[in-house]
C-alpha cells in the first residue's frame, strides 16, 4: 500500500470511530445527557459530543493497531503451518473459544445472584452476526479464502481490543466501544483490498510516467545526425 493510501486509511478510520462513538454514546448515555438537551444547554451538549468523538478517536486507534497486528500474525500463521486450510481451522477453534469465554467469563465474574445467563449471550450473538455479515461481504468482493480470516478478525481481534472495557464491565462504555470497534474493523477489512488495488494502479501509473519521461529525455539528448 502506498503511503498516501495508508494515511487515507488512518484518517477515514479515525472519522468512522469518532462518528460511531458520538452516535452510539448519545443513546448509551442518554440518562446522563438528557438534562442538557431538555434545558437546551448548548455548551454542555457540545462538550459532551467532543468528549465522545475524542473517545471514538481513541477506539479507532486501538482498532487500527489490532488490524495491523492481525495482518502480521496472519502472515506468520500461514508461514508456520504451511497450509491455509490448517491455519483457518485453528482460527475457527479460536473463534469458538473467544465467544465461549465472552459469555462464560462475564457471567461468572459479573452476574448477580439469580441473573439469567441468556443476557450474556447478547454481545456474543452481536459479534457473531456482524462478523458473519462482514466476512460474507469480504469473500464476495475478493475470494472464498478470505471468509475465515475476516471472521476471525471481526470476532477475536475485536474481543482483544474490547478487553479494557470488558474487565471493568462499564455499562456506559460497553456498547459504545463495541460498536466503534466493529465499525472501524469492518471498514478496514472491507476497504483494504480496494486500497491495495488502487496503490498498485498508482505504482503502475508512476512507472509508465517515469518510462515515458526517460524516453523523452533520451530523444532530447540524442545528437543531431548532421
Amino acid at each position: 500500500m502506498t503511503s498516501r493510501n495508508l494515511v487515507k486509511l488512518f484518517w477515514n478510520t479515525l472519522l468512522v470511530g469518532g462518528v460511531t462513538t458520538a452516535i452510539v454514546g448519545l443513546f448509551a448515555r442518554w440518562h446522563v445527557l438528557q438534562p442538557y438537551f431538555v434545558n437546551f444547554n448548548i455548551g454542555e451538549i457540545i462538550s459532551a459530543l467532543i468528549w465522545l468523538i475524542v473517545m471514538g478517536f481513541l477506539f479507532s486507534v486501538i482498532s487500527q493497531m489490532g488490524f495491523f497486528a492481525y495482518l502480521t500474525i496472519h502472515r506468520f500463521g500461514l508461514g508456520i503451518f504451511k497450509s491455509a486450510a490448517l491455519w483457518n481451522g485453528i482460527q475457527l477453534v479460536l473463534i469458538l473459544f473467544g465467544l465461549f469465554d465472552l459469555v462464560y467469563l462475564r457471567y461468572v465474574n459479573f452476574a448477580k445472584p439469580g441473573e439469567s445467563i441468556l443476557l450474556y449471550f447478547v454481545p456474543a450473538l452481536l459479534l457473531l452476526v456482524v462478523g458473519l455479515v462482514v466476512a460474507w461481504l469480504k469473500s464476495k468482493q475478493t475470494n472464498r479464502e478470505a471468509f475465515i480470516p475476516a471472521l476471525f478478525f471481526m470476532i477475536v481481534a475485536t474481543l482483544v481490543e474490547w478487553v479494557p472495557v470488558l474487565r471493568i464491565n462499564s455499562q456506559n462504555w460497553l456498547y459504545s466501544m463495541l460498536f466503534a470497534l466493529l465499525a472501524c474493523n469492518a471498514y478496514q477489512v472491507l476497504i483494504l483490498h480496494k486500497l491495495n488495488k488502487k496503490s498498485e494502479q498508482e505504482r503502475q501509473q508512476r512507472k509508465s510516467q517515469s518510462g515515458n519521461k526517460a524516453k523523452n529525455n533520451k530523444k532530447m539528448n540524442k545528437k543531431p545526425s548532421i
